[in-house]
């Protein structure tokens, strides 16, 4: 077995998205040669609440390091973990590359300030590193162009800091091809090094599991009269301007969507915050809250949702005016054995996930500039999506095409380069 460290400061129970990146490549490295140790920060520095049932989900032969961090303070000057972990993360990650025989440094980012500890790490023990991006560092946030704002400074920042991070780097992979292409575009000096897009994968098991957990659903019930879907996760910035169009869609067709439910789960400002409305308003504006629209703007534990998910009619997906972006909860939803209903950029490689999979239906769209489109088109896609899910049954499914798309093929595509990488001399 081949050795391989994962340095990911959050790890169940939190409840971050980002867990389930570095959980599932933990738990099926092992099948493909390589044995992980994770490295992260002790749950008790974490900001947000904990899900002990995450806990369940673990292999019982993963090994786990925790480090302490630096403590919030009461005025929070620094939040985020990878900064508070970061002299902790350094030192316990060197002690175990000094004393172990590690062929691999694996960094998921964000933290994207974690990623310089592999540069750093690479200089002190000649580790090979490589970074994953399950978001994009270099990015233009919505008022980024505003001189010497917070965005501002986070985007020139990251542009600042990103070239060091990897300028000794052995492997970069994301979660699509387009949150790295840029990377590669922006340092010519990378452009020999090996790369790889790894979706989210979807794991059975999870679905398995939390049927065992007697989990009531508690934010809706099922309604017999009422259709509801559920839409679960966080709001990007720039996925606004499709959910408006869609807004506007059925305020003009109101009769269409008179026994139509949306409930949006997770989606608001901070993770831990139940008033940190962000659809509310939107909805508000268009007359749609607390009869078409509801939201819960708090993060919910992960089992939970599937448990929400399951009392649902259906999933609905919203996607970005952001080509690159591709939505991972997609892998769950084909996994709750629902109907999907999608809006998504045209390039989005979740478009082909479900259209494949035969697990829903997608209106599409190419970019901020084809957004009225949603608004000419959703009634017609919502109309289409009715009738397949009349006729929807779970075994229609593409489950062998599906299967590419499991936890499991996406760590073997993994192992495949980090084999390439140990092997490269």
């Amino acid at each position: 077995m081949k050795k391989i460290l994962i340095l990911y400061p959050h790890f169940p129970p939190s409840n971050l998205a980002g867990v389930h990146r570095a959980r599932l490549f933990a738990q099926h490295l092992p099948t493909f040669g390589w044995e992980p140790v994770v490295l992260t920060v002790h749950e008790d520095y974490y900001e947000e609440k904990l899900d002990r049932n995450l806990e369940k989900l673990l292999p019982s032969t993963l090994r786990i390091e925790k480090v302490t961090a630096k403590k919030l303070g009461k005025k929070r000057l620094i939040g985020d973990i990878g900064l508070r972990g970061f002299q902790s993360l350094y030192k316990r990650a060197k002690q175990l590359l000094q004393k172990e025989n590690f062929d691999f440094l694996f960094i998921p980012i964000p933290s994207f300030y974690c990623a310089l500890l592999g540069r750093r790490l690479h200089i002190s023990t000649g580790i090979k590193y490589g970074i994953d991006y399950i978001d994009p560092w270099v990015h233009s946030f919505p008022g980024s162009e505003k001189l010497f704002n917070r965005h501002w400074f986070s985007t020139k920042l990251a542009k600042l800091l990103e070239p060091i991070a990897l300028k000794k780097a052995s492997l970069i992979t994301g979660v699509a091809e387009g949150y790295y292409q840029s990377v590669l575009d922006r340092n010519i000096h990378l452009k020999n090094i090996v790369t790889g897009a790894m979706p989210y994968g979807g794991e059975v098991r999870d679905h398995e599991i939390v049927s065992t957990l007697n989990i009531e659903p508690y934010l809706f019930q099922n309604k017999k009269d009422i259709f509801q879907f559920v839409y679960a996760g966080a709001m990007l910035p720039k996925a606004y301007l499709p959910l408006e169009k869609m807004f506007q869609a059925i305020v003009a067709n109101k009769t269409v969507f008179e026994k139509v439910e949306f409930h949006f789960i997770g989606t608001g400002k901070k993770p831990d915050d139940e008033e940190g409305f962000n659809i509310e308003p939107l909805a508000e504006k268009y007359g749609l809250w607390n009869e078409t629209v509801f939201e819960y703007p708090a993060r919910i534990p992960y089992l939970d949702v599937l448990v929400h998910l399951n009392i649902a009619d259906a999933v609905f997906i919203l996607g970005s005016t952001e080509p690159h972006y591709t939505p991972s909860k997609v892998y769950q939803a084909v996994l709750s054995a629902k109907p999907i209903l999608a809006v998504l950029h045209s390039a989005s490689s979740a478009v082909q996930v479900i259209k494949n999979s035969n697990a829903g239906v997608v209106l599409d769209f190419n970019g901020e500039n084809d957004t009225d489109l949603i608004k000419e088109n959703f009634v017609a896609a919502f109309n289409n999506f009715l009738h397949f899910k009349n006729n929807f049954k779970k075994e229609q499914i593409n489950q062998s095409l599906f299967n590419e798309y499991s936890a499991l093929a996406v760590t073997e595509k993994l192992a495949i380069l980090l084999n390439k990488v140990v092997a490269n001399k």
